[in-house]
């Protein structure tokens, strides 16, 4: 259950209509904050995210050396030409999952001792899924329990070749950057391919990576310089606004310089299939990062229905819970499978999606990796628990537009977390 008092009430809505510039992707704020601490030169970011995630990196790679600065309109960031500092303090990551397992493989190899803690939450999610990997690479890493607090007593890396035992961005992106310190050539293969945000920020600061069918290679040794850049809208972000636009027939919502990446696209393909009328429109290339704008319109013939499961659902890992919360206004209902990532987020989501859905009056299948959401059902207001939650607690505020009476949100300033701004632009683009 949430602590959090912070309540929010989502009043119904009649349709759905706008256009909206979104916060910078989590995932490119993340990579580009930390490889621009271990860069030489100032980095300047644009359109950085404005969750509490990626104010905790930056906050860790001040800790490790690097300079900080904020302005206006952007973040400047002046690295430590590839010599972190020892930090006088444990590193902070709060609630970022990312934050942690991505930084582990970017500090292990400079020899401090470095102290990693996070909140309730995120002490509570796996940490063996990097130790592992970066154990084989000669890092030192000791866990409390399998988790957070975790201590890293850094020392020289040699390359290793990592078959990922499970589809995680994160998990690659840690190995590549210990291998990007690591002597010799890394290599890392993955039978479903995540996203791949960390190997175009490595290119982006000068990197060179090499793609097989058999995976990535990097070789070690390899400097990192400054750059300038604006980071694209984030996509999962801007999932709530498509879900919903998807509930009302006469909806017209546009969503300006957003992040297109293609591992993590599959999300327009779904729409679609849904009946969603998806156009995309001035399509870019920014360091390897597919930037453009989209138009979605509601189906003027209501839902149809989906199965999400497979290389797919891995994709959409962060997309699901909405995907779930707007499948009881299908006509044939969303069936989820192979997301069993779910239940070792911020919390347990395929419990919580359960839940919430049951409170609203739905019916719902909970299965070890997936949900089953019939469709044609009607949902009603409810008190909705965001479980400390963001991605619960904006999934449940997109349902609530379409429920039968005012459904109030606790623990809604979960959305914190990654979308300070989510119900400020909610209600900007809900006519009622």
């Amino acid at each position: 259950m949430s602590s959090s008092k912070h309540t929010e009430t989502i009043r119904p809505a009649r349709n759905l209509s706008g256009m909206l510039r979104l916060p910078g992707d989590k995932s490119i704020s993340h990579r580009y904050a930390m490889l621009a601490g271990l860069a030489r030169g100032v980095t300047t970011l644009t359109n950085y995210s404005t969750g509490a995630d990626c104010a905790s990196t930056l906050g860790c790679i001040a800790a490790l050396g690097a300079q900080v600065n904020r302005t206006a309109d952007s973040i400047e960031i002046t690295g430590t030409a590839g010599t972190f500092s020892a930090p006088a303090a444990p590193l902070d990551c709060g609630n970022s999952g990312s934050t942690m397992r991505m930084l582990s493989g970017l500090i292990c190899p400079h020899p401090h001792t470095f102290t990693l803690i996070g909140d309730e939450s995120l002490s509570r999610r796996p940490m063996e899924r990097i130790r592992a990997p970066l154990s084989q690479m000669g890092a030192r890493i000791a866990l409390t329990d399998g988790h957070a607090p975790l201590t890293i007593h850094g020392q020289p890396l040699i390359a290793i070749a990592f078959d990922a035992p499970i589809a995680s961005a994160q998990v690659k992106t840690a190995v590549l950057f210990a291998g990007l310190q690591a002597r010799g050539i890394t290599t890392l293969s993955e039978k479903i391919r995540t996203r791949d945000h960390g190997e175009h920020a490595l290119r982006a600061f000068g990197a060179q990576l090499t793609r097989t069918p058999e995976g990535i290679s990097i070789t070690g040794g390899q400097k990192l310089h400054a750059i300038t850049a604006s980071v694209p809208g984030d996509i999962s972000s801007a999932a709530f606004y498509l879900a919903a636009a998807l509930l009302f027939p006469d909806s017209q919502l546009t969503l300006e310089n957003l992040g297109m990446n293609p591992t993590r696209a599959a999300l327009f393909d779904v729409l679609a299939g849904l009946g969603g009328q998806v156009q995309i429109l001035n399509l870019e290339e920014q360091f390897g990062e597919l930037v453009g704008t989209v138009s979605i319109r509601g189906p003027v013939n209501g839902l149809s229905g989906a199965e999400i499961s497979g290389a797919v659902a891995a994709q959409l890992i962060d997309e699901l819970p909405v995907l779930a919360a707007i499948a009881p206004f299908t006509r044939e209902g969303i069936r989820i499978r192979d997301a069993r990532e779910l239940r070792v987020k911020e919390s347990d989501r395929i419990a919580l999606t359960a839940r919430g859905l049951r409170a609203m009056g739905a019916t719902v299948t909970e299965h070890d990796d997936g949900l089953d959401v019939p469709g044609n059902q009607t949902l009603h207001g409810a008190q909705i628990d965001s479980g400390g939650d963001h991605r619960i607690a904006m999934a449940f505020s997109v349902a609530a537009l379409r429920a039968s009476g005012d459904t109030l949100i606790r623990g809604a300033d979960a959305a914190q977390i990654s979308f300070p701004e989510f119900y400020t632009l909610l209600n900007r683009i809900a006519e009622r």
